[in-house]
């Protein structure tokens, strides 16, 4: 297959996760596959105006894979989790505030976790997929906040959480799959990667 003009060349089997995240990174390795390379893309994460928890994880995912099929040949890996109420858009912790009021907000509620994954080649060709996980946490108790501000764990996390971790002994009821709310779910990454022709190992 040829390349449009000004297009980078095609190549297959050459993975490129357009992400710096950890989980990512571990989450491919439990299903044998571990990229060429690790290239983030810095784009600006802002919600749009009303911009809601789905369309916002699709958007970021797409422009990130894109941004780095344009300057990395292969297949680019994508994906954007995001943590909704209802329609509100929680942040990415940066805080112990912030953290404080994610956990806060969640407290005693149901919550959707949405991954968008997008993959992408350097002719402009991407796939990509919403992927929805329900998430109840039991009410929790003022020691619980302060125990897990101290161990950090939520700092840089959409919601302020991350499930992997202690916040796992908050969860009172989980629908669906369990590493889209880690950061990649695994059954529809794979499916999106082989139909961009990803050979896995």
């Amino acid at each position: 297959m040829t390349s449009p003009k000004g297009a980078l060349p095609i190549a297959s089997n050459r993975l490129v996760l357009a992400s710096e995240s950890p989980r990512r990174l571990a989450l491919l390795a439990q299903a044998g596959i571990v990229p060429d390379a690790v290239v983030p893309a810095a784009i600006d994460e802002t919600p749009l105006k009303a911009e809601q928890p789905r369309l916002h994880a699709l958007r970021l995912a797409r422009e990130k894979a894109l941004a780095v099929a344009r300057v990395e040949p292969g297949v680019v890996l994508a994906a954007d989790t995001v943590v909704g109420l209802g329609r509100r858009i929680l942040p990415k912790a940066g805080s112990d505030q912030e953290v404080r009021a994610c956990l806060s907000m969640l407290s005693g509620r149901r919550h959707q976790v949405w991954t968008a994954v997008a993959v992408a080649k350097g002719d402009g060709t991407i796939r990509q997929r919403a992927v929805l996980t329900r998430v109840a946490f039991a009410r929790l108790t003022e020691a619980q906040v302060a125990a897990y501000l101290a161990c950090r764990e939520g700092i840089g996390k959409a919601g302020g959480y991350a499930i992997q971790g202690r916040a796992e002994t908050f969860v009172r009821f989980l629908g669906g799959s369990y590493s889209n709310v880690v950061g990649l779910p695994l059954l529809e990454t794979t499916a999106l990667l082989k139909a961009c022709g990803y050979t896995i190992p």
